[in-house]
């Protein structure tokens, strides 16, 4: 049994980069090639110089919030897919909906490492309790288990009883799903009076895992691991110990840029999770997922060397409307860029029914105060109060726009 998945896992930090940014020309070049979104998008771009973070970061987003309405023009997956959907393995639908393509590569959402950092090795069983229908997250499981050497049990949802019957009956090594089912079916299994003994791990994904129900699973003798993906990106990071951060997937790029634009922050400030898949079929090129997110210091206790992510943090999509109009994080940021001013937070809160806006933005400079009234004014057709605070006090949590005015 050996600890890492593959020697990519212990690569040199330079080595990674290099390799990673190295076949970003090669990417570009045939999503461009095989595409017509990319090659609309991309039109201008040569993408021989596209070779390290500075010149990555200046090719346009992706939003995955556009997808439903960019789809729906242009069906079934907006120009984005390099080959003709009949000939992909699955599609799926996401709410939205948005469809998703799978091809016929082994381990194409690349969940094997993942599962591999979760403890589970070839001769294995899975219990695998995600959905099978519609959403692709059953498939990302599945086909990481059998490049892995695993068998599949595919549960799915519901049913209960029958999973607990099957666990008892199969015995498992450990399960994939969500958290919240794990927990439905060991209490019913602990209420049928079933002992589930050879449960004695769990990769996860899909919602929050709290310490608190980690502990749980824990006392129960399950050993439970997360990971972060995305039904367009398939993995994007994953635990290899509790608590210890999110490894990033060796076959993606990640940026953490400024809601509502597409500038890289500063290491360890929160901002929206960015992130460029190496896959011929589906090559996204900074897609932009809509969660918050920052990167954290270090390396991982465990050896891995790759970068890691805290965790979800929020989402970045934090529109607001006030008086009648639609305020977005993007138009935010515009009025900050165009005063040289880097943070800035727009606050929404209620005085009576009188709904009332509050720009603060870090500056040196209490002076600038006015001008940034006017430009807020003219950029977003709403009047707001400007606060001016020392650089550096505004919280690291991402928000851009801060509605506190109460639901309902």
């Amino acid at each position: 049994m050996t600890q890492f998945f593959d020697a990519l896992e212990t690569d040199a930090p330079d080595t990674r980069a290099a390799r990673l940014y190295g076949q970003l020309p090669g990417l570009i070049t045939a999503a461009k090639a095989k595409a017509p979104a990319f090659a609309r998008a991309l039109a201008g771009v040569e993408a021989g110089v596209v070779t390290d973070a500075a010149a990555l970061a200046r090719l346009p987003l992706i939003r995955k919030s556009d997808l439903i309405a960019a789809q729906a023009a242009d069906l079934p997956f907006a120009g984005l897919v390099t080959r003709p959907a009949g000939q992909l393995k699955r599609i799926f639908a996401s709410p939205g909906p948005i469809y998703d393509p799978e091809g016929e590569r082994p381990d194409w959402w690349r969940f094997a490492r993942a599962l591999h950092a979760a403890g589970f090795r070839a001769g294995e069983i899975v219990h695998n309790c995600f959905a099978y229908h519609f959403t692709p997250a059953g498939s990302m499981i599945e086909t990481g288990a059998h490049a892995l050497g695993c068998a599949v049990f595919p549960g799915g949802v519901g049913n209960t009883e029958l999973q607990v019957r099957a666990i008892a009956d199969l015995k498992p090594a450990g399960y994939g799903g969500t958290p919240s089912f794990l927990k439905i079916i060991l209490e019913k299994a602990a209420e049928l009076g079933t002992p589930l003994p050879s449960l004695k791990k769990a990769l996860v994904s899909g919602e929050a895992l709290p310490p608190t129900l980690r502990g749980w699973f824990a006392e129960r003798g399950v050993a439970v691991l997360q990971c972060y993906a995305t039904a367009d990106l398939g993995l994007i990071a994953y635990e290899s110990a509790p608590d210890g951060g999110l490894i990033l997937d060796e076959q993606v790029i990640v940026e953490i840029v400024r809601p509502g634009t597409g500038d890289p922050v500063p290491a360890g400030e929160v901002g929206e999770v960015v992130v460029t898949s190496f896959n011929a079929d589906y090559p996204l090129t900074r897609f932009a997922t809509g969660d918050l997110s920052a990167f954290l210091p270090g390396q991982s206790a465990c050896g891995r060397t790759g970068l890691r992510l805290k965790g979800w943090l929020g989402r970045a999509d934090q529109t607001a409307k006030i008086k009648g109009m639609f305020v977005h994080p993007a138009q935010v940021a515009e009025v900050l860029k165009r005063h040289g001013l880097a943070k800035g937070r727009l606050t929404v809160e209620k005085d009576g029914d009188i709904d009332m806006a509050i720009l603060t933005v870090e500056t040196a400079d209490p002076s600038l105060s006015g001008a940034v009234t006017e430009t807020f004014q003219a950029l977003c057709k709403l009047r707001a109060s400007v606060l001016t605070i020392a650089p550096g006090s505004l919280p690291n949590d991402g928000k851009v726009i801060d509605d506190q005015r109460p639901v309902g």
